[in-house]
């Protein structure tokens, strides 16, 4: 954590968050696969305008068509980078000793919390040889609650995190069986804390 009670590394969890004696095991965003083609949109668009902007003839109306090709591309480049790389950073998946929880959205916000005692099974998959290389893919958690299922995308290390998301929930299981739960303890009741 830093001096402004943010978990460092990944954005949008604020310390307060967390409840009285609830420790984080891991915080992560999503696999960074995520951002290759945005990285190629930016590769491509970037030296594609400036040549465009080079061989443009000269005449009275050069200075607007530059302007125009340099105002498609950072249109190109904020939509398909700028936008993606937002997302990816403002996204964040968090593992506490006692609750997952997600948090997604650049502007308009999505978070869900997840008790880690009410989780029934938690699967992953690859969905081809790129993912398994680069040890990454979907982690479906479900759930004893309402809500059914929680599926996060594009988990990095999404084998070892499924592991210790089970090991977890075995720790919070026998914390409660050996009545260590603090009562007192939850996200509402602690004021946020």
């Amino acid at each position: 954590m830093d001096r402004s009670g943010t978990i460092v590394g990944v954005t949008g969890i604020p310390k307060k968050l967390l409840g009285e004696n609830e420790e984080v095991e891991m915080a992560m965003r999503p696999h960074w696969k995520e951002m290759v083609l945005p990285v190629l949109v930016l590769l491509v668009i970037s030296p594609a305008a400036s040549f465009l902007t080079a061989i443009v003839p000269e005449s009275g109306a050069q200075p607007w068509l530059r302007l125009a090709i340099g105002v498609v591309a950072a249109l190109v480049v904020l939509r398909w980078t700028g936008w993606p790389f937002l997302v990816w950073l403002t996204t964040a998946y968090v593992v506490t000793d006692r609750r997952l929880i997600t948090r997604v959205g650049v502007i308009a916000r999505l978070g869900r919390d997840m008790p880690l005692s009410r989780v029934n099974d938690v699967t992953f998959e690859h969905s081809g040889l790129l993912e398994r290389m680069l040890r990454c893919g979907t982690l479906v958690v479900e759930s004893a609650g309402e809500r059914g299922q929680l599926v996060l995308r594009d988990v990095p290390r999404v084998e070892e995190v499924q592991r210790d998301l089970y090991r977890l929930a075995e720790a919070d299981a026998e914390r409660r069986r050996r009545g260590d739960d603090d009562e007192s303890w939850s996200p509402s009741r602690s004021g946020g804390r």
